[in-house]
């Protein structure tokens, strides 16, 4: 086969996959903006997803636009970056020397992914938990806390909340926490970059920074949260259907598991 068909061929397939991507992605944003909510069993540990923009997820400029500048200056991209070789042609991304400086991850945020596999993988080695796994749900749930824009202790510079659950086209939950974590009085709304609701946070809330406190909020305090989460029971996670038993159960949504599979898959690479 020529290079010049190759790369006609290749092309094709990834504008193909693209269009299939974005199409995921959309789909997501419109399923998590209006009924994800609901779809888990348990109302209590279901997590509600934010409003699509807080999401990563296209935007009225096209689904390869750029979120704002990250807060500790990462390099941050709405899907994985297609790259392209000099005079034409693109290259796989797994060819890319810079994929993981491009993979969209903020620092801060990838330390608190790492610390708390580390600190699951001490208390409940079985497990298995990876890293990675953390980052595609927090990539899905608010766009990896809207890009970065955390402070140097890795609290979110804003609340981050979902819609409230008020009943009307979402799950009626009703205020569990006074407010103190999402700010609403009257409505529970899912807080935090792993997108917790404040009746699930007061179940598994954990302190992952060490400063003596459990904050929704804060990425190192969420991600460890999210890992003793997905790992609970016998789960290992090294097994397929252990991973999705484990991603259902944060979001009972077979397109989102799709999509936390897509962004696992692209970290892992």
């Amino acid at each position: 086969m020529s290079v010049r068909r190759a790369r006609r061929l290749y092309s094709g397939r990834a504008r193909k996959g693209l269009r299939t991507t974005a199409l995921a992605v959309a789909a997501m944003a419109a399923l998590t903006a209006s009924q994800a909510p609901g779809l888990t069993r348990d109302a209590e540990d279901s997590h509600a997803g934010p409003a699509a923009d807080d999401l990563g997820l296209p935007t009225a400029d096209g689904p390869f636009a750029a979120l704002a500048p990250p807060g500790d200056g990462s390099y941050h991209t709405e899907l994985p970056p297609l790259r392209t070789r000099k005079g034409g042609g693109p290259v796989p991304p797994a060819l890319g020397p810079e994929i993981r400086a491009q993979s969209g991850i903020p620092a801060t945020l990838l330390r608190a992914y790492r610390a708390a596999e580390t600190a699951v993988g001490r208390t409940d080695p079985g497990c298995r938990l990876p890293w990675e796994l953390l980052a595609a749900i927090g990539k899905v749930e608010s766009g990896q806390a809207r890009g970065g824009a955390v402070d140097r202790n890795g609290t979110t510079l804003g609340r981050i909340t979902g819609p409230p659950l008020d009943g009307r086209g979402f799950a009626l939950i009703r205020d569990t926490d006074g407010g103190a974590h999402d700010g609403d009085t009257v409505y529970d709304r899912a807080v935090g970059p792993m997108q917790f609701l404040p009746s699930t946070w007061a179940r598994w809330g954990a302190d992952g920074n060490g400063d003596g406190r459990a904050d929704p909020n804060n990425v190192f305090d969420a991600a460890l949260a999210a890992g003793h989460y997905l790992c609970v029971g016998d789960r290992d996670l090294g097994r397929a259907a252990d991973l999705d038993r484990a991603v259902l159960s944060y979001n009972n949504s077979r397109t989102y598991l799709r999509l936390v599979r897509y962004w696992l898959e692209f970290y892992s690479r």
